[in-house]
């Protein structure tokens, strides 16, 4: 059947525009270079294209062709291309990938995983990935670029940001009340989460000093060198950064925030989400509900089997070593959240991008079709 293509063209205005995006929420991701270093910034990871872009299991090279020969038997469902991004996302897909690398699961599946969300949303532009799960504003702004052609089938982790200081009386966010903090994400959904649940809790710019830095290896360095300083990181690197510097804490949730301010309206604070061509979805019902199933299973297991479920994140080259993954899994908030809930999650907190900058979610609010309910 004929694929509705996007001209090369658009591709790279739109690779381009959603660049500094893909810098906010999705920086969760580690790098495999340096032994006995913290994560490497997911971003960094991109400067490595072919690094970035390797599929995440090593099969002999002749199992492509046997892919596509599988793709067309019953017994093996259809050929799905998935990409995902080193960090959070993908962690929640290793079981589902170990699975597939040794033919256990009904659909055909290759995975991609890169370093940053425009690689994927490129692919998922042209054609070459049916599924990416890519940052939750970024997913909103390809749906406008695309004019709907494509929705979101699930969320797949939710809030991955914490304070971190050595301070212990600083429990809540009025503690922040007088302080310097240091961050990533300027102008993308890190400053935008912040900027809410500051000012939903009565704290302007002028009551907290927010400075932000280009990477979270930057953040981390400060909190060592300046005791007292405190910083907003994602995970894996806050859990890295309270490895290297015992006296470093994890001290306010921002996720827990979020929920206690929208308990009544659904909203959370959502890092990932899953998302899926229009035509891909339309033609292949019957894969994306494997896939749906696959996925749930996959991040029950990261949950249930930390061990094990930390070594494949290890093998799979997200996390360098399996203890820090083992650590950073309970805090990374992977989940696999559908239907109506999703949709009630994931419009409240593009609703919130939106009233701060428009921009972020792609100028307006993403229509009905934009949100996947089988």
């Amino acid at each position: 059947m004929m694929k509705k293509r996007i001209s090369l063209l658009t591709t790279a205005v739109l690779a381009g525009a959603l660049m500094l995006s893909s810098l906010g929420l999705s920086g969760c991701g580690a790098s495999q270079s340096g032994q006995g270093s913290a994560p490497a910034e997911s971003e960094s990871a991109s400067e490595s294209s072919e690094e970035a872009s390797q599929p995440a299991s090593e099969a002999p090279a002749e199992s492509s062709s046997e892919s596509e020969e599988q793709a067309d038997s019953p017994e093996t469902g259809s050929l799905v291309r998935i990409g995902g991004l080193k960090g959070p996302t993908s962690m929640g897909l290793v079981q589902l990938m170990d699975r597939a690398s040794r033919g256990e699961a009904e659909n055909t599946y290759e995975f991609t995983m890169a370093g940053a969300a425009d690689e994927l949303v490129g692919k998922i532009a042209t054609g070459d990935l049916d599924i990416a799960l890519i940052p939750a504003n970024v997913a909103s702004v390809l749906y406008s670029k695309t004019q709907g052609q494509v929705a979101v089938i699930d969320i797949n982790t939710l809030g991955v940001l914490y304070v971190v200081a050595s301070d212990d009386s600083i429990a809540s966010m009025g503690d922040l009340a007088g302080k310097t903090i240091y961050m990533t994400g300027k102008g993308t959904t890190p400053e935008y989460a912040m900027n809410y649940l500051l000012a939903e809790n009565g704290l302007t710019s002028e009551d907290v000093n927010l400075q932000f830095k280009s990477e979270a290896t930057e953040v981390a360095s400060l909190l060592k060198e300046e005791p007292g300083s405190i910083g907003v990181l994602p995970q894996p690197f806050a859990t890295a950064a309270c490895i290297q510097n015992p006296d470093l804490k994890q001290v306010i949730d921002l996720t827990e925030e979020w929920d206690k301010l929208n308990e009544s309206t659904g909203s959370m604070l959502v890092t990932g989400v899953t998302l899926a061509r229009r035509e891909f979805l339309d033609e292949n019902p019957d894969a994306i509900s494997l896939f749906l199933k696959d996925h749930q299973e996959s991040t029950s297991y990261t949950s249930s089997n930390l061990d094990e479920a930390a070594q494949l994140v290890a093998d799979a080259g997200i996390v360098e070593k399996a203890p820090i993954a083992k650590q950073a899994l309970p805090q990374c908030n992977i989940v696999c959240i559908t239907g109506q809930e999703m949709k009630d999650a994931l419009s409240g907190y593009l609703a919130v991008l939106f009233k701060q900058d428009a921009a972020s979610v792609g100028g307006q609010l993403p229509g009905e079709d934009f949100y996947y309910l089988p």
